[in-house]
């Protein structure tokens, strides 16, 4: 069941709804020099720079951590930038393997970078496409990222989403995650819908949509029983019948969320993002129902309408589609309190991303070599009510980055280059790019072969790792002041997750990362099981928030302390922790340690 359903590794995961088939006179090739050619007739335009633009600016092709003995990470500029080509042995491991669904603002970002296309099925360091069914990522190598996590279909399709949500309602509390609109999936859940219909008030509309759908494919709104197909798989979903209206039409936003890593979790907000317009001003009148021109926001559906006016201007509110930062900007000016929405908007992502996180972490542990394999861009779809409310529609693992519009590249590859320099692409060394056995020491992107060092499994180091994690993880009540004391030693592991955390904030561009931060203690409940690392990081930024540069100097001596010289932590520190522990030997087997082990823990 955690596997992805058949025919929906297509069907969630084409190019979704807000510019498809908008790309469809593009073509690419290999130029003379073996890297990406791209032409794109329909972006040519909008893609030219001024005559009287200045020369590029030359950017180093690596950049550096800020940590001594991690390896740098491949750099991926603006349209303004030029970027120096590395030495030819290095260069030609840049290799992106390409399908028929890779963006051209993608294609064309890394082409700046001197990737070329793999012509093998092996070789490559990058790939953007569909996502695959979980047993799939096995065959992704040690070096290789893959722009899909397995089991992200859980929050993408339009049916899981709500059945986790609906659970997280259940386990939680319904004042918490009173976000999403009551649905229901039928056929199963027609009785449910059936005594909602009869409950509810006479002419309540609802949408019906297909489960795994996108662009506005099968979505219509509906108001009789009678109208509701019943022989197919759908989603019936309360209408939000009093959105908020601008200009007297209702609108929905994108917003661009980013995982780089489910253990830890760690998320990222793009600072920007598209608003989206219906095309005809909004009626609540029954008979306005199916006229998809005034219930529907999918530029896809609203692009086919004479009426439609295009926005090339990033700043400006005029047309049926404006930058994020503009609506935040008219917002304002009429007393709204944009911020606040902002805040809003962060919360309710960051508690449908840790609706997902059981089912992807337990994948991820099955299936993919190392958790640097695999990273995630969602577009999340919120409409606002009338009361400002901010309400998730769906999340989609696929979205759209066509770019038939000025307005479209801005964002869109502004967003697409600060993914990938936050992705930490490392160039793989000789022996990694040989397949080999996987081990929990690879798990940071930003470690470099020397950095991979682990004491051998079942050593003391190793065991008293494991000591450390359980520890902190079989307390019932935990407080603040237990949890801060996660900081007092730190393990080889605590530093590697530390410093990739670090390093990767530091590529952030234009992204928010809205967890870790120092408030995220909040939402370690709301977690199914405790992860140890999300403890550690959240920790971190809670006592090292208003003092960046204090932490940063810690974590690069115990870089030197702990790797270079190869002593790791301090074994006689880890018996400080209190005696009771392990004197409870029951606590510490419930915790997968073995009778040898404890043996040779003395």
């Amino acid at each position: 069941e955690e596997e992805l359903p058949d025919g929906l590794d297509e069907s969630s995961s084409q190019e979704e709804d807000e510019d498809s088939d908008s790309d469809a006179s593009s073509v690419t090739g290999i130029s003379s020099s073996g890297s990406v050619a791209l032409v794109s007739r329909k972006c040519i335009e909008c893609l030219a720079q001024p005559a009287e633009a200045q020369e590029k600016v030359l950017k180093p092709a690596l950049v550096s951590s800020l940590f001594p003995n991690v390896p740098p990470t491949l750099y991926f500029s603006t349209r303004d930038e030029t970027v120096e080509k590395l030495p030819w042995e290095q260069r030609k491991l840049l290799r992106w393997k390409m399908c028929t669904v890779t963006p051209n603002i993608v294609k064309q970002t890394i082409s700046r970078s001197h990737f070329r296309i793999s012509k093998k099925s092996n070789d490559w360091l990058g790939y953007w496409g569909h996502h695959m069914k979980s047993p799939s990522f096995r065959t992704i190598k040690e070096h290789q990222k893959l722009n899909h996590f397995p089991g992200s279909f859980q929050i993408g399709r339009k049916d899981r989403l709500w059945r986790n949500l609906l659970k997280m309602q259940a386990r939680c509390g319904k004042k918490e995650f009173n976000f999403f609109p009551q649905s229901f999936i039928l056929p199963q859940d027609i009785k449910l819908l059936k005594k909602a219909w009869e409950e509810g008030a006479s002419h309540q509309k609802w949408i019906v949509k297909p489960p795994a759908s996108a662009r506005g494919i099968g979505i219509q709104v509906i108001h009789k029983w009678s109208q509701l197909p019943k022989r197919r798989p759908l989603l019936v979903q309360r209408y939000l019948h009093k959105p908020y209206l601008i200009g007297g039409k209702k609108f929905d936003l994108r917003i661009y969320v980013y995982v780089t890593c489910y253990d830890p979790l760690r998320v990222y907000l793009f600072k920007d993002g598209l608003v989206r317009f219906a095309s005809c001003k909004y009626s609540s009148s029954i008979k306005s129902l199916s006229n998809k021109f005034v219930h529907l926001t999918n530029y896809s559906v609203n692009k086919k309408n004479a009426e439609y006016k295009s926005n090339s201007d990033e700043t400006a509110c005029q047309g049926h589609k404006w930058a994020l930062k503009a609506l935040w900007s008219y917002l304002t000016q009429k007393g709204v309190n944009s911020e606040a929405i902002w805040e809003k908007i962060k919360d309710i992502v960051i508690k449908t991303i840790i609706a997902s996180e059981p089912y992807v972490n337990s994948l991820v542990k099955m299936y993919v070599r190392r958790p640097y394999c695999c990273h995630e861009l969602f577009g999340f779809d919120i409409m606002l009510d009338e009361n400002l409310k901010p309400w998730i529609l769906e999340v989609n693992i696929s979205p759209s980055l066509h770019t038939n519009s000025l307005l479209d590249v801005n964002i869109k590859g502004q967003m697409i280059r600060d993914l990938l320099n936050l992705a930490g692409f490392v160039l793989p060394s000789a022996d990694s790019m040989a397949s080999r056995p996987q081990t929990r020491s690879d798990s940071t992107s930003s470690m470099g072969s020397a950095l991979k060092e682990k004491p051998k499994p079942k050593s003391e180091h190793f065991i008293a790792e494991k000591m450390k994690r359980a520890y902190y993880l079989m307390q019932k009540i935990p407080d603040q002041d237990f949890y801060s004391s996660v900081l007092d030693i730190l393990t080889p592991d605590d530093v590697r997750i530390l410093v990739e955390t670090e390093d990767e904030y530091s590529r952030r561009g234009q992204f928010e990362r809205v967890f870790p931060t120092h408030i995220s203690m909040r939402y370690l409940r709301f977690f199914e099981q405790p992860r140890y690392f999300n403890i550690l990081v959240t920790q971190w930024e809670l006592r090292y928030y208003l003092n960046k540069h204090k932490g940063l100097e810690l974590l690069k001596n115990w870089c030197v302390k702990g790797y270079h010289t190869g002593a790791g932590m301090d074994l006689a520190q880890m018996w400080s922790l209190p005696k009771s522990f392990f004197l409870q030997k029951s606590n510490v087997q419930s915790n997968g340690f073995s009778k040898l082990e404890l043996g040779n823990l003395g």
